[in-house]
């Protein structure tokens, strides 16, 4: 593939204790040539800070993805948020990240929040700030190249102030967030399990009841990856060889669920199928090999309890219990890990045969279980972000 990169993102809030709302807020925008991370910290808690951050967040990513000059994005946040009645005065703070994926630029700006922590080979680096003034505001910004394995992450002050007056006298402060962040770049590797460690650890320090609004934004630089997955016999046997053909041609892991869609794949590459017999999960049947093949596993039931565990995952990435759902051994945990955590780029190929024993009685008759349940897939891989392709055969 080419060298250009994939930003794999994610964020995680600790709303202030007895708050509903959280005053902390993250928009993460993605095109098919860069990305862009913003965190806005409103002031206060509640409702304010919330609709303070919310502001201050949609604003930037929409005006910065719309082309517009951080001169003008911050004169209108000045001019656009509401005024505190209590504090008379309007303020959020802000930090944006923007990479490109052809040129590994990045673009990092911040306004009164904690500087970005940049590690690169385990260590912390330090990045050349340039000071500057735009609508009566010091902004600081910088601009650097990142590199495949970099992690980045943004952070609210509520992160290093964790355990202020508690466990820690003076707050976990940014050299020690860093430090823990560098420990664990090699063991957690992607950014929903950084994340997740590091809200965490700021949750145990402020012993589960937080004193602000704490969020962890963590940006990870991964190469393109591609994953090919192949379900279902085409509906034309003449079709077997070419699909056959187009799916063993991609670069990247390849997948293949169905008894049939492997049976098929055997028959004309001339290879065994060697089924594995123990069953890790009685709910999910088990996985087979094939020579040349990264997963080979059955179609409908394990197609369904992928998107089911996909679905958890988008719905919330940092979820302790979602991520070790993705690490259980069986093989819909298996094609749920490669797609969301080892994948930019899926091509699905699909066969459009029907199986009867697939077929509800109470669907139309051209339309199979399987293909709904792909077509659902296909979806949620969008959703995450991921480039989807797919042929139906």
């Amino acid at each position: 593939m080419s060298d250009r990169i994939y930003i794999d993102a994610s964020y995680k809030s600790l709303n202030k204790y007895t708050e509903e709302l959280c005053g902390d807020r993250v928009e993460i925008l993605r095109t098919k040539d860069r990305a862009l991370v913003v965190l806005s910290d409103g002031l206060g808690s509640g409702v304010k800070a919330n609709i303070l951050s919310t502001l201050t967040s949609k604003i930037i990513s929409t005006m910065i993805s719309n082309g517009a000059t951080l001169e003008d994005t911050v004169d209108t946040i000045v001019h656009t948020l509401p005024v505190c009645q209590v504090r008379k005065m309007a303020y959020s703070t802000f930090s944006i990240l923007q990479i490109e994926y052809a040129t590994h630029e990045a673009y990092l700006v911040e306004f009164d929040s904690p500087s970005c922590i940049f590690i690169r080979d385990g260590q912390v680096m330090q990045l050349n700030y340039e000071d500057r003034v735009i609508a009566g505001k010091n902004i600081r910004e910088v601009r650097f190249k990142v590199q495949v394995d970099d992690v980045l992450a943004l952070l609210s002050d509520g992160v290093i102030y964790a355990g202020i007056g508690g466990l820690l006298n003076l707050g976990w402060d940014w050299d020690n967030v860093s430090a823990y962040m560098a420990s664990h770049v090699d063991t957690e590797k992607t950014s929903a399990r950084l994340t997740t460690l590091l809200c965490e650890a700021c949750d145990d320090l402020y012993e589960h009841c937080p004193g602000d609004d704490t969020t962890v934004a963590t940006v990870r630089i991964i190469p393109e990856q591609e994953v090919s997955l192949f379900s279902g016999p085409p509906k034309n046997r003449a079709d077997d060889d070419r699909l056959v053909v187009d799916f063993m041609a991609t670069e990247g892991q390849k997948i293949v669920c169905g008894g049939s869609s492997a049976n098929l794949l055997c028959r004309v590459l001339d290879r065994e199928i060697v089924t594995q017999l123990d069953y890790v999960n009685p709910d999910v049947p088990p996985i087979a090999t094939i020579e040349g093949i990264d997963l080979v596993t059955e179609g409908v039931l394990t197609l369904r309890r992928t998107a089911e565990i996909v679905r958890a995952f988008l719905d919330n990435p940092t979820d302790r219990t979602v991520l070790d759902q993705i690490d259980e051994n069986h093989g819909a945990a298996m094609i749920a890990k490669i797609l969301l955590e080892e994948c930019t780029h899926l091509h699905l190929f699909i066969g459009t045969a029907i199986n009867p024993a697939h077929q509800n009685p109470n669907l139309p008759e051209d339309l199979s279980i399987k293909l709904r349940i792909l077509d659902d897939l296909y979806g949620l891989m969008q959703r995450a972000g991921k480039i989807v392709t797919r042929k139906f055969y």
